[in-house]
């Protein structure tokens, strides 16, 4: 059963009441959403997602809650269009849980663990044409270790890039984990999977995942009414950056404007920061998927 992480600091900090309209931008299998519903007996909810088979599994879930929810079938990069085909036009909670969910990684057909054998897959929307395969028999030298090191942070990028070019067609997961275990150090496979960074850079292309969530994330900001709070869960420190970025963007006062001694309300920052979470031993223990996560959270101001 998947978990979610950081549940509870993510409920309670949300501020929820009885009426309020709140967005799951990553319904996946209703963690965070079925808590939520609980909460807005009186609101809506509206939940994203791109994958059929949560929809499937999450709709069943939440109607044993309540019938206040509507699920989206769209990227959440739709936000603000999607909501506003609903005449949705400010809202009190937005939240986004960035981790692949656990179901993805366990169903070994859809091509994201290096646990697992399957065909090279890892499209979270399953009606895309792009996928991994794709990108590991398709993509030349230069674009494989431009996204091995920008999206993997991975120090062996042109190894594991001459690898793979060498060894094409490479039809799955195992196939590349072993083209990737040949091209790195030895020392360099004791430590952690040596696929871990690889296939993270891999899913992030396939799904165009950091921009999606940077042009998402403005539009959650400009969505939120004042009082109300954005909330973050991020798995790495890409997305955990382009989080920290734009939330400082938004709640810090520009240099200029810092020298004057009177600054106008008009011009003041609209937002603060309100919180960065970790997870508690308690919940590392019994969830080893939380251990890289991190909680961000924001509060319309003005």
């Amino acid at each position: 059963m998947h978990k979610s992480v950081l549940l509870e600091e993510c409920i309670n900090n949300l501020n929820l009441s009885d009426n309020n309209i709140a967005v799951d931008c990553t319904l996946g299998y209703a963690g965070h959403s079925s808590e939520i519903l609980k909460r807005i007996p009186n609101g809506h909810l509206y939940a994203f997602d791109q994958d059929l088979e949560a929809i499937a599994s999450s709709s069943d879930r939440l109607s044993k809650i309540a019938e206040n929810y509507t699920i989206i079938n769209s990227n959440f990069v739709n936000l603000k269009e999607e909501l506003n085909k609903l005449n949705v036009k400010e809202v009190d909670c937005i939240l986004y849980d960035l981790g692949v969910s656990s179901p993805q990684l366990d169903e070994e057909e859809r091509g994201f663990s290096f646990h697992k054998d399957a065909r090279l897959d890892m499209r979270m929307n399953q009606n895309q044409e792009l996928d991994a395969y794709y990108v590991v028999n398709e993509y030349d030298k230069e674009a494989l270790i431009r996204i091995l090191r920008d999206y993997g942070e991975e120090k062996y990028a042109v190894s594991i890039a001459n690898g793979i070019i060498k060894n094409r067609p490479i039809e799955t997961t195992l196939q590349l984990v072993e083209v990737i275990k040949e091209n790195v150090p030895f020392s360099y496979r004791n430590d952690k999977h040596p696929a871990r960074k690889t296939f993270q850079a891999i899913r992030i292309e396939v799904n165009d995942e950091l921009n999606v969530f940077e042009k998402s994330l403005y539009q959650a900001l400009d969505l939120i009414k004042v009082g109300g709070r954005v909330e973050v869960i991020t798995f790495h420190s890409l997305e955990d950056k382009i989080c920290k970025r734009i939330f400082n963007e938004v709640s810090t006062l520009p240099s200029e404007l810092k020298k004057l001694p009177l600054v106008p309300v008009e011009l003041q920052p609209k937002y603060k920061v309100v919180g960065n979470i970790t997870p508690n031993d308690k919940e590392l223990d019994i969830n080893n998927r939380a251990r890289s996560a991190k909680l961000r959270i924001i509060e319309r101001i003005g």
